[in-house]
């Protein structure tokens, strides 16, 4: 039997959204058992300005 996950909230901001997940466990929100690995062999580093 799976348990009933929270619904992700809506966030107006990337402010707002960092807030809610440094106080709040993922695991409350994204069943991670059925998460799937990625890879980004292209990704370059940001240059500085």
């Amino acid at each position: 039997m799976s348990r009933q996950l929270k619904p992700i909230p809506v966030f107006r901001t990337e402010a707002e959204e960092r807030a809610f997940w440094e106080t709040h466990d993922s695991a409350d929100y994204v069943d991670w058992s059925k998460a799937v690995r990625a890879r980004f062999p292209n990704l370059r580093p940001t240059p500085l300005p």
